[in-house]
């Protein structure tokens, strides 16, 4: 093998490029435009940004059975690191060709931040809807706690709205048996943004329990839930904050329409009425900006 890791590539591997990336993450379309590389893969080595943490074991099979018989036909994304190159985008390819038995990869070699790094992987895993809402939670966690991005910045680089990144990183907030359990798929999303409305977490991981003893649909635990919501409030009423009606006093005023403010100044909800499509419009208008 020559000293450099870096071989000349096949002409016929040059399809399929970067695709999709360019319009989330500014300069990785460039990606689809520079020439592939083959690199041997014992140069290569994972990347501790990779948001994924777990692969099917039949869809790797299946992309090992392919590679076997057509080859890596997309490059992956590379940054140099020590000694090597460092897996960005495209890990499941690599893993697979390993598995297939080749010696050497295809790849685009990219200098990128480790931002850019974490930046790219995610947006990959995204597009090809491989993230479980855990690790996608986590992900956005870390935009933001390691490289100080806002929601609405990381909603911009990975094409989501604001809220859908609010709603995935509202799922770190369920307890750690809820969290294990959406991982590995024993209940959906939908379920634990259900579970999640419950707020209490003793009565949150009651609920949970009878979900999967029971394979109740998100309907019915949305409607469980709301029963406990109910029943808790009958049984501890509390009086309104004073500080709390001030506030909803003054967004009422704010905003033109009915305001209710619940709960307490640690938690609780803001709930603002609406008559008619375009007095939604206009709250959309005044929130967000």
């Amino acid at each position: 093998m020559p000293d450099s890791p870096l071989l000349p590539t096949d002409p016929r591997r040059r399809r399929g490029l970067g695709k999709g990336l360019g319009a989330l993450i500014p300069g990785a379309e460039a990606a689809g435009q520079e020439r592939p590389t083959e690199i041997a893969l014992s140069h290569l080595t994972a990347n501790p940004f990779q948001p994924r943490q777990a692969m099917d074991p039949q869809e790797l099979s299946g992309l090992v059975d392919s590679i076997r018989r057509h080859g890596v036909l997309q490059p992956i994304v590379v940054r140099p690191s020590a000694g090597g190159f460092e897996v960005v985008a495209g890990e499941r390819r690599w893993r697979a060709a390993e598995a297939a038995g080749l010696s050497t990869i295809p790849v685009v070699v990219r200098t990128l931040t480790d931002q850019e790094a974490l930046e790219l992987a995610l947006v990959e895993n995204l597009q090809r809807e491989d993230l479980n809402p855990m690790e996608r939670a986590r992900a956005y966690r870390r935009l933001i706690h390691d490289f100080g991005l806002t929601q609405e910045q990381i909603a911009e680089r990975v094409g989501k709205s604001q809220p859908s990144v609010a709603n995935a990183l509202r799922l770190l907030n369920l307890p750690a048996q809820i969290q294990v359990s959406l991982e590995v798929g024993r209940i959906t999303e939908g379920h634990a943004r259900a579970l999640l409305a419950v707020g209490n977490e003793t009565a949150m991981l009651k609920l949970w329990e009878r979900v999967e003893r029971r394979g109740l649909s998100v309907r019915e635990t949305e409607q469980l839930a709301r029963g406990s919501i109910s029943r808790e409030i009958r049984r501890h009423p509390r009086a309104q904050d004073p500080q709390l009606r001030t506030v909803q006093q003054d967004l009422s005023r704010r905003y033109g329409t009915k305001v209710s403010v619940s709960g307490s100044r640690n938690r609780g909800h803001v709930a603002l009425e609406y008559y008619s499509e375009e007095d939604l419009q206009r709250l959309l208008d005044l929130l967000l900006d």
